[in-house]
């Protein structure tokens, strides 16, 4: 019977939560270092905001939560929460389709104290390094106690046999800055990472870039203090024209440039004085406590080279991600990945080999070369079950059923043709009670 190894978890949000339980269910020693005093990750909101509110500077104090105050779930219950612990029919008070993040936070926080997982996390420890120790078999990790902590001792190292990174994706900003004129901009610029509630932006001329969820929900909600709210896409399908539901309100091409003084300038050649300027530009995956002597890296949203989005074949399955997507389904991918990991390491599932590991991943690369995708979009779901029916054959195990793939499809119909009121029209669509 393989020997249980000792596997640090890092990050105590959806990812980490899941992979700690899969893990412990293989019978692994594990230990979940979390920065925050709380578990939850990004599902926990915070009312303060960096002191650079583009989130340029390398030397800010990071604030780690990135949701507003308003926040709803884009996915509705019926597709979130894990398989065995399904987050619909669990209310907690906000008993709508799409609930506020309260309610998915009391989700995650009953989930980790019914499997046993709140035992395993060192909270208040953030991690300032994982590198591969000379064995090549272990990691040496360092994390320091914040400050709430009252441990008297500021960095701690432990070594582990295994790593399993679950930091997320939601605290580095990625800026539009390669606009003209931007960096010398003087108005206010914040990245929707330090955006929490509509009021600052009182009677104010507002600029949002961007074209995903929550530059459509900040919009909304800043259209109802706000003076004028212009939207701006880059997408060449985007409707150039005043919303029909909402008096403030413009959608506009990309931004062309900006002024000194004060001036946005879009493609389709209207300008317009702002006041602000919002970034709704979405993050960059920041691992910078990874040291792996170049093994792995980060570049343009890749994280390379990643196995099936999982494994850096030179370091499988002894280093792993979970979590490495974004434009789909987060919940099984998340639990599906997880239980991959925590099988590899226990050695009931054998992975391929490293050089057939590594000229897979360099197929992929050249597949999205050759269709013209970017490499920002490697670890793009593309809203499709496809991954998922990989992962599952990786594990030997029943792909998804029809009937989650059918309603999944449904939601992502209305999603992408209705950014604005896709909760509403989707709910009622559907029977409020409908399972899958």
């Amino acid at each position: 019977m393989p020997t249980p190894l000792k596997v640090a978890v890092i990050g105590a949000g959806l990812c980490g939560l899941i992979a700690a339980r899969e893990l412990e269910r293989e019978s692994h020693q594990v230990v979940v270092l979390e920065k925050s005093h709380r578990l939850g990750g990004v599902w926990v909101y915070d009312p303060r905001t960096e002191s650079d509110l583009l989130g340029i500077d390398p030397d800010r104090e990071i604030i780690h939560a990135t949701i507003y105050k308003s926040l709803r779930t884009n996915s509705p219950r019926q597709i979130m929460g894990f398989s065995d612990y399904m987050f619909e029919g669990k209310e907690y008070g906000d008993p709508r389709m799409f609930p506020g993040h309260e309610e998915f936070l009391r989700y995650l926080e009953d989930f980790a104290e019914k499997f046993g997982v709140r035992k395993l996390i060192r909270f208040n420890s953030e991690v300032t390094m994982v590198e591969l120790l000379d064995s090549g078999n272990e990691f040496v990790v360092e994390w320091k106690m914040n400050a709430s902590s009252s441990t008297s001792s500021s960095t701690l190292t432990e070594v582990f046999d295994a790593v399993v990174v679950c930091n997320g994706h939601n605290s580095q900003p990625r800026v539009a800055m390669d606009i003209p004129g931007i960096r010398e901009w003087p108005n206010k610029q914040l990245h929707a990472h330090n955006y929490r509630v509509p009021e600052p932006f009182h009677d104010q001329v507002v600029v949002i870039i961007g074209n995903e969820s929550s530059a459509y929900d900040i919009s909304r909600e800043l259209a109802t203090v706000a003076k004028e709210v212009h939207l701006s896409s880059r997408s060449p399908n985007v409707k150039v024209s005043k919303l029909e539901k909402y008096d403030n309100i413009w959608q506009h091409s990309k931004v062309d440039r900006v002024y000194k003084d004060g001036t946005v300038k879009f493609q389709n050649e209207v300008s317009i004085k702002a006041d602000t300027i919002i970034h709704c530009t979405g993050y960059e995956f920041h691992i910078p406590f990874l040291k792996t002597i170049d093994i792995v890296s980060v570049d343009d949203k890749r994280v390379t080279p990643t196995y099936g989005n999982v494994f850096p074949p030179q370091l499988a399955p002894r280093l792993s991600f979970v979590g490495l997507f974004h434009m789909g389904m987060t919940f099984l991918p998340a639990e599906l990945q997880s239980t991959w990991i925590a099988r590899a390491l226990s050695g009931k599932v054998s992975l391929p080999s490293k050089k057939e590991m590594l000229l897979d991943v360099e197929q992929v690369y050249r597949q999205m070369e050759k269709k013209g995708i970017p490499k920002s979009y490697t670890h793009s779901l593309n809203h499709n079950m496809d991954y998922l029916d990989w992962l599952s054959d990786q594990l030997g195990i029943t792909r998804p059923p029809q009937k989650l793939k059918d309603f999944y499809a449904r939601f992502i119909e209305r999603y992408l043709h209705d950014h604005e009121g896709f909760r509403e029209t989707f709910e009622k669509e559907l029977l409020v009670n409908e399972e899958l």
